[in-house]
């Protein structure tokens, strides 16, 4: 594994030009590489809480996605398989062949394409809080895709009112209520809609998935593809972007695994870090990771969700596991 990256001194951003454009990336540790991919108007720095205890068992790999955070915010592609090939990109520019791959929210649906577009360099996918698995999504989100929501945004995050804004938000999310336990994310969500070209990064990416109704792109049409590699699903029971019933609809397979943690809503690894990174290291132990043939992945798409389990296996089978709860 080759790591070569361009340093800052702003905290540990390195970073790359990948077809002409800055992409900030975190890396941490050494081991196995695990790539952590960020959600919608998040960055890398949502991974920081758990980076650290990852980074004993992993080499850590957390990129900020293009229109986000410090990489560059152009008029480019904002499409899960674009965000997908730039994960391809940078992991081959550090010299990484083979990854487990983690995603939150946005991010869960760039992993899950990942692993479609290349099985090859996919050796397990873990699921946080994923979007993807139902229409269901907070209305506030819903919201970025209406015409003249960037007008709205440009006087709701200007100077005078972002502070009381960001400051009550911050206060009412001390309330021991389970609608309020994200309102510090959404501050913060809040604060880098008021940067212009990430607004509108933000907005293009957000049309590319859903409108006012909901999410419209859905990975469960290619959920079997996951009985070729360990796939788990964590969720957060109080979670109000995107219902923790979404965790149930992946469809039941040997090699998956749902847990719910309570007393948490749409960022599981920030409210339990401990015990979000204690599941994720005893997930990547205990599973071995996919062994890419392309004969059964011919076998598999050309069958689809009608082929069994039975005439298309892991190499190495691990045992079944029903949801479970994680408090």
């Amino acid at each position: 594994m080759v790591l070569t990256p361009e340093h800052s001194s702003l905290d540990d951003i390195n970073y790359v030009v990948v077809h002409g454009y800055r992409r900030a990336y975190r890396v941490r540790g050494a081991g196995p590489p695990l790539l952590l991919i960020h959600g919608l108007a998040c960055d890398s720095t949502t991974w920081l809480p758990v980076m650290d205890q990852l980074a004993e068992h992993f080499t850590v790999i957390a990129p900020d996605l293009l229109g986000h955070g410090e990489s560059d915010k152009p008029n480019a592609d904002y499409s899960l398989g674009g965000f997908a090939n730039g994960m391809r990109d940078l992991l081959t520019i550090l010299g990484i062949d083979k990854v487990t791959v983690v995603g939150h929210s946005f991010g869960g649906g760039v992993a899950m394409q990942f692993a479609y577009q290349f099985p090859e360099r996919t050796e397990r996918v873990v699921l946080v809080s994923t979007g993807g698995l139902g229409h269901e999504v907070t209305p506030l989100i819903r919201a970025l895709t209406l015409p003249g929501v960037g007008l709205a945004l440009r006087v709701a995050t200007i100077r005078p009112v972002r502070g009381p804004v960001k400051t009550a938000m911050r206060t009412i999310a001390k309330a021991p209520l389970p609608l309020v336990k994200d309102l510090d994310e959404v501050a913060d969500v809040y604060e880098r809609l008021a940067d212009p070209a990430q607004s509108l990064a933000i907005r293009r990416l957000t049309r590319t998935v859903l409108d006012w109704r909901g999410q419209f792109v859905t990975m469960s049409d290619r959920a079997y593809l996951a009985k070729l590699m360990p796939i788990m699903v964590i969720w957060g029971r109080d979670d109000v972007v995107i219902p923790v019933d979404h965790a149930q609809k992946l469809p039941s397979l040997e090699n998956s695994q749902v847990f719910v943690f309570d007393r948490a809503g749409h960022f599981p690894h920030k409210d339990h870090p401990e015990d979000f990174s204690r599941l994720l290291v005893d997930f990547c132990q205990s599973q071995p990771p996919a062994a890419y043939h392309r004969g059964k992945w011919r076998r598999l798409l050309t069958r689809g969700d009608q082929a069994g389990l039975a005439t298309v296996e892991l190499a190495e089978p691990s045992p079944a596991s029903s949801p479970s709860a994680v408090s």
